[in-house]
């Protein structure tokens, strides 16, 4: 038994011997270190047995069951509360003390270093609920709650529910049934902005007869007070009631929580997490200053990511977290298609294909990848599986199975899968079961192929044969189509398109013109599969990729050229020269950010370092476009200049930045100089002084930490291994030690790193030893000694499952970078 790390049948043992009814938790949380915790959990035992309840702290001072105080000498953090029940409903109350959190996890304690306002926060996804109240901490023991709330005067009090106030307590009922990963309790002086959407709710075949027509929400934003003046509550009231309209318009199901609130709040680990009717997201989303198109693009996914949650995951929920990927790949999805149809980012399956899709891509051909949906048997696999399988792939293949069934049938099987499962769980097979009523098709097959199975096909045409040709481990039946461009002076323009289904390795395609200067396997990405372009088509994309004016059409190229250098096909200075001249032209924002990023991934770990070290056609390109006369594309440029090593003529540029007006630029500029050892001390102070917020503080951190000397990057390295970091602070002083220009400095951890690692991953919460263990593992290190002390550690059958996968991903890269580097080397010879 461990309440720490549940397992799946642990899980299902106590939600079969215990029914959860209700909670009434009353936390104090005026104390500056530590809170009080009292909780009455009432639940009806099915059967006698033994169990237990989760709580996560070592502090626990009074347990009553039915009124008879327990023995606390078997509780521990480790396995919670042990229980003996008999049939019938029982009364539990526990009474504890908790420390605050500061790694994003239970209850986060943050103090703002501009006004020393404290700010807290929970996060309980995947199973921290008990970290804050006394729980059956799994997501098929829904509740409802009674949840009370003593703070500080002047402190505002959001929790899933409208809150009443009765001097300091502040108290809110939730009289839905939710999972205990979905409560959230928020205190601190935040700032607020309100208002309502108003609207109506389309009413199809699938929509219970007791659902309104009209309904009216209130929504409220909350940040932090220092930053509310940056806040563009305007704007995002407006992204949050389109996505209310699409999905009203699409769901058939009300919004079933009341009120919508949306909390900014700091040193959140993830982008948002979807609390029932109060979502907490990333404070980074408050732009302080100027963002790039893609930052707003991104933030407005989130915001509708969110949103979609609130009918898939918190109405209707997984049983076990095996479905975690059915939750997050219907959202990402959700999101991408009520972006494109109902915002202003109508081209947001354009990012999907160049964004989420990379994500997906390389990591379904690690060793590590597992199916779409694969068992979960305990928390650790669980939050290891919050990855791009889960969430990009995943929304790949409903993105593919809506183009397989329709779009109309696949939106009624999901309304009618909330009509059938509100306020209930429920698993992959009750969706397939309405998708195949509303359908008339049997999804078994498509099912197992797309979802039992790993890895990713590849896609090319052979023009001898005119076929389309499928490769990979597993042949799967994809809908896809075929399209054919040729150059006509200063464009690539479409002169035809087959849309098909395929199945096999080969499929004969009628009407394609082989002779077309381009074919374009997978035009539009309807499926999910790695385009392999002919030689032909090859070379007009090297050559012409600017002359492309569909923007779809442009993403796939770049996608594919980036997949085949990652996959040593095309020597990595091809890529590089490819985005540096295309980039300029490149009228998709979000699309510029990737493959410059991609290009610098390109130059810095897969050129042959003797190329990479004399070549400067990526830095003069990053430059000319930083200072070019589009502005939201030369802050992109900018953005990616400062994460180069420089010549003089770029540092010159940074050095011009150092007294802008716009902090993030002066914080850009500044680490970059001292990352190339340029600058020191005195020009980090001398920022930190001009900037006093929680955001010039990492900065500041992250300057530091990128000083290229030895000793420098030592300090650092005992910082990241010490245990004492935030979340953030980690997060910050590694971007800064991986800074580009210092990796001569970090050899001197290539052993010391597997000396260490297993006791990181041991000592430190879970979601600070994945983050610190990924952080450091020696990526610098590409050589054949690098990946040989990898793959020996891995070997070890000691060490946890968890640490395994994350050197196994490391080695993974490593062996990449040096096939690359072998690669472009023999592309000079040739």
């Amino acid at each position: 038994m461990s309440s720490l790390n549940l397992t799946e049948i642990e899980a299902r043992e106590r939600s079969q011997l215990i029914e959860a009814q209700h909670y009434h938790v009353a936390l104090d949380v005026t104390g500056s270190e530590r809170f009080s915790s009292r909780t009455t959990a009432i639940f009806t035992a099915r059967a006698a047995g033994d169990t237990f309840i989760d709580l996560n702290t070592d502090d626990v001072s009074k347990v009553l069951l039915d009124g008879s105080e327990l023995d606390l000498t078997n509780v521990s953090a480790e396995n919670g509360i042990p229980l003996t029940v008999q049939p019938g409903d029982h009364v539990l109350q526990v009474e504890a003390t908790i420390a605050y959190s500061h790694t994003g996890q239970g209850l986060h304690r943050f103090v703002d270093p501009a006004d020393d306002q404290a700010y807290l926060y929970t996060q309980f996804e995947t199973a921290d609920a008990k970290r804050v109240f006394a729980c059956f901490d799994q997501p098929d023991m829904k509740a409802t709650y009674d949840l009370e709330v003593t703070a500080n005067e002047n402190d505002r009090v959001i929790l899933n529910a409208p809150t009443t106030v009765e001097g300091a307590t502040h108290r809110a009922r939730i009289d839905y049934p939710l999972s205990t990963y979905l409560v959230a309790i928020c205190v601190g002086p935040y700032a607020e902005f309100s208002d309502t959407w108003r609207g109506e709710l389309t009413h199809h075949e699938q929509t219970p007869q007791d659902q309104p027509h009209e309904l009216e929400i209130p929504m409220s934003i909350f940040c932090r007070a220092s930053i509310a003046e940056h806040l563009d509550h305007e704007r995002l009231f407006t992204e949050t009631k389109q996505g209310f309209d699409f999905y009203h318009r699409n769901f058939g199901y009300a919004y079933p929580f009341g009120k919508y609130d949306q909390l900014f709040v700091p040193e959140f680990n993830m982008g948002a997490m979807e609390n029932a009717g109060c979502v907490t997201l990333r404070d980074e989303y408050v732009f302080t200053s100027q963002a790039t198109h893609y930052r707003y693009e991104r933030r407005a996914d989130t915001v509708l990511h969110e949103m979609a949650h609130m009918w898939f995951g918190d109405l209707v929920t997984m049983q076990w977290w095996g479905d975690l990927w059915l939750n997050e790949s219907f959202a990402t999805w959700a999101a991408a298609i009520s972006q494109a149809e109902e915002t202003q980012y109508d081209t947001a399956w354009v990012t999907f294909a160049n964004v989420e899709k990379a994500w997906a891509y390389a990591q379904d051909q690690l060793p590590t990848t597992h199916p779409v949906s694969t068992s979960a048997e305990d928390i650790e696999t669980v939050e290891q599986n919050f990855d791009g399988i889960t969430y990009a792939k995943g929304a790949s293949v409903l993105k593919q199975l809506q183009a397989y069934v329709g779009r109309e049938e696949f939106f009624a099987g999901v309304r009618l899968h909330f009509a059938r499962h509100a306020f209930g769980n429920a698993t992959f097979d009750d969706l397939l079961s309405a998708l195949e009523h509303t359908s008339g098709r049997d999804l078994s097959f498509w099912a197992d192929q797309w979802l039992k199975t790993t890895g990713v096909n590849h896609v090319s045409f052979d023009r001898e044969t005119s076929e389309l040709v499928q490769s990979g481990d597993t042949l799967r039946t994809h809908r896809l189509a075929v399209g054919t461009y040729n150059v006509e002076g200063d464009k690539i323009v479409r002169t035809g398109r087959v849309e098909l289904d395929i199945s096999g390795q080969r499929t004969p395609v009628e009407g394609i013109d082989t002779q077309a200067d381009l074919i374009l396997p997978n035009d539009d990405d309807l499926t999910y599969a790695l385009i392999d372009l002919d030689e032909k088509s090859l070379a007009c994309a090297l050559g012409n990729i600017e002359k492309m004016t569909d923007p779809m059409a442009r993403t796939l190229l770049w996608s594919a050229t980036w997949e085949m250098t990652r996959d040593g096909r095309l020597p990595a200075r091809l890529f590089v020269e490819l985005v540096a001249r295309g980039a300029q032209t490149e009228t998709e924002l979000a699309v510029l950010e990737r493959i410059l990023s991609q290009a610098t991934t390109a130059q810095r770990k897969y050129a042959d370092p003797a190329w990479a070290q004399s070549s400067t056609v990526l830095v003069d390109a990053l430059l000319a476009g930083a200072r070019g006369s589009n502005p939201e594309a030369a802050l992109v440029f900018e953005q990616a200049l400062s994460k180069v090593e420089l010549t003089d003529e770029a540092a010159e540029f940074f050095v011009s930045l150092l007294d802008d007006s716009d902090a993030e630029r002066r914080w850009r500029a500044t680490t970059a100089l001292v990352g190339r050892g340029d600058r020191g001390e005195d020009l980090i102070a001398a920022q930190e002084e001009s900037d006093r917020t929680a955001s010039g503080r990492l900065h500041a951190l992250q300057a530091r930490a990128a000083v290229p000397s030895e000793a420098n990057k030592a300090r650092v390295w005992e910082e990241l291994t010490s245990g004492s970091l935030g979340n953030l602070d980690a997060r910050h002083l590694a971007q800064g030690f991986h800074f580009p220009g210092g990796e001569k400095s970090l050899h001197q951890f290539n052993e010391a790193y597997f000396g260490q690692v297993e006791r990181i991953w041991n000592e430190f919460t879970s979601e600070m030893a994945l983050q610190v263990a990924q952080a450091l593992f020696p990526s610098w290190d590409i050589s054949p000694e690098g990946v040989e002390r990898g793959k020996s550690f891995a070997q070890r059958e000691d060490i946890p499952a968890g640490l395994r996968r994350v050197i196994r991903e490391g080695v993974d890269g490593v062996e990449r970078a040096l096939r690359n580097r072998g690669v472009d080397g023999a592309s000079e010879v040739a």
